[in-house]
């Protein structure tokens, strides 16, 4: 590979040459304030906003700061330390893993879906050979392990006190060494943890920073850990291991924590220490995030409203001019709004700035989607794609959700999308509380009749939030058993529970006519991440 190989030795040498790009170490200078890590296991096609924002931040502060894709790179490491097979599948992945990797981090990998699919499902299963025989099975967006949850309490500080049994531990121990050197010392880390699929990993890792360096002030943040601070019966487990937990947005509380005092809402993010990373997509993906949750956050049984995370937009103008200076600077293939919903007001000053750069986020249908105008404007100022969140095709179900969107409109906005030339990545939910096998099938004739406007189809089974007013009406149990579970079990109150909603799912909606292909072309593993780059 073209470009200068780096000195780093041991476990991770192949890793940092695939990055294929100057190293500039900054041994002799100031060790960072704070070493921001994101931990494995999450899908690596881009990287973390969450942590981009608090970089940014506290740069604009004067506080020094590194960060670490230590999902990205753990990922890398186990890819290229997978050597032996001992079936033909496994065989065959070994064999072909640089070139599968070379068709995931190039357009000519999305050129065909079939082509793509085992470029995926092979690069998973080199990584499942690399983590035989550790009592767990990491993945491109997983990490399970064989006799820990990640919803036990218990079974996360065990996950600490033997950070070794750990798939990821000969990468991160070795990572932390080289960051030690490098960086001229640790002080204070920060962890991001978004999703149950880094838990395991991520007390792993507190567990070996506390064993080998006693001195750090370790600070614990991220969406999981913002759903389990907001539950009412949270009680922290974690204190010996933990210095600072931190629910919600996390600037402000972490310039505090270095003695600064936020002089605005919003800073610029920095993406500086990852944007010439090799993420699994065919240029640089650049994740922005215009409001934290929900804008709309009247349906019931949502998530949003149980742990009651309030609306926190950027300010418009704001948002916008970020998001120009990023795109600017960085030059991404692609534009992933983050947003839970991004709102029409910031669609409308972006049209109005003459953005002009492949993009797609999630939306709420609206009457803006139903106007050919608007739309047009969407479609000239980048987008490829959108997320829709329907949830169903019965009208009944979707006033009962309080969704505020009827199907009319639904078809109207798909029917718009399609004629300007704008994808959509459709979500449905099967199985809440009022819906019946009929209204289940009301939605297969739905997405039926609107296959033709149908780019892909996200199909869920409906959980129901543990601390969900509504869950209070229902007959629950135990959905995972385990302390930090955010989700019950109940008794469907008409009948249609999960067994029979799968069986409908698999052997009649997946198999409908007009609905197979459109299940077919969905990107495995990476879905929507992916799915805006066909």
């Amino acid at each position: 590979m073209p470009g200068q190989v780096p000195s780093f030795s041991g476990p991770l040498q192949p890793f940092f040459k695939r990055m294929n790009r100057p190293v500039t170490h900054s041994r002799g200078t100031t060790p960072p304030d704070m070493l921001f890590i994101y931990p494995p296991a999450a899908k690596i096609s881009e990287p973390p906003a969450g942590i981009a924002r608090l970089a940014g931040a506290l740069k604009h502060h004067g506080v020094a700061v590194k960060s670490v894709d230590m999902s990205l790179e753990g990922s890398m490491y186990l890819f290229d330390s997978a050597s032996e097979a001992h079936d033909k599948w496994s065989t065959r992945a070994l064999n072909r893993k640089d070139r599968n990797l070379g068709l995931l981090t190039s357009g000519q990998g999305y050129e065909n879906i079939d082509r793509y699919r085992n470029a995926v499902l092979d690069t998973n299963r080199v990584l499942k050979v690399a983590s035989d025989g550790t009592g767990a099975l990491a993945s491109l967006a997983n990490y399970k392990s064989d006799t820990l949850s990640p919803v036990k309490s218990e079974d996360l500080l065990k996950a600490a006190q033997a950070p070794e049994e750990n798939a990821y531990f000969p990468y991160f121990k070795a990572r932390f060494k080289e960051l030690e050197e490098e960086c001229g010392g640790l002080t204070t880390v920060g962890i991001s943890m978004n999703y149950l699929n880094q838990a395991l990993t991520t007390f792993a890792i507190i567990g070996h920073l506390k064993a080998a360096y006693p001195h750090v002030r370790i600070v614990l943040g991220g969406g999981l850990v913002t759903s389990w601070m907001r539950m009412p019966s949270w009680e922290n487990p974690f204190k010996h291991l933990v210095d600072e937990m931190i629910a919600g947005e996390g600037e402000h509380p972490l310039l505090r924590l270095f003695g600064k005092e936020p002089d605005q809402k919003h800073y610029l993010p920095d993406y500086g220490d990852f944007k010439d990373l090799p993420y699994l997509a065919p240029g640089f993906v650049l994740p922005f995030c215009a409001a934290g949750g929900c804008w709309w956050r009247k349906c019931t049984f949502c998530p949003e409203r149980a742990e009651q995370n309030p609306y926190t937009p950027v300010e418009t103008s704001t948002a916008v001019a970020h998001l120009n200076t990023l795109v600017e600077t960085l030059k991404p293939a692609l534009v992933h709004i983050v947003d839970n919903s991004v709102g029409p007001a910031f669609l409308k000053k972006l049209f109005a700035s003459g953005f002009n750069t492949p993009w797609y986020a999630f939306a709420r249908v609206t009457p803006h989607l139903t106007d050919e105008a608007f739309c047009r404007d969407l479609k000239a100022s980048g987008c490829r794609m959108l997320k829709l969140g329907i949830e169903s095709g019965d009208p009944a179900v979707l006033s009962d959700m309080n969704k505020g969107v009827p199907p009319e409109m639904v078809s109207r906005a798909l029917a718009t999308l399609r004629k300007v030339g704008i994808n959509t990545y459709v979500y449905l939910l099967f199985g809440t509380p009022t819906e019946t096998e009929a209204a289940a099938r009301k939605t297969l004739d739905f997405v039926a009749h609107h296959h033709d406007a149908i780019g892909f189809l996200n199909l869920s089974v409906f959980n129901l939030p543990y601390f969900a007013p509504e869950a209070k009406t229902l007959n629950t149990s135990t959905f995972y058993d385990g302390d930090l579970s955010l989700y019950s079990e109940f008794n469907h109150p008409l009948g249609w529970n999960r067994s029979l909603i799968r069986h409908f799912l698999e052997k009649e909606f997946k198999k409908h006519p007009r609905i197979a292909p459109i299940v077919h072309r969905d990107p495995p593993v990476f879905n929507s991440n992916h799915a805006a780059f066909f």
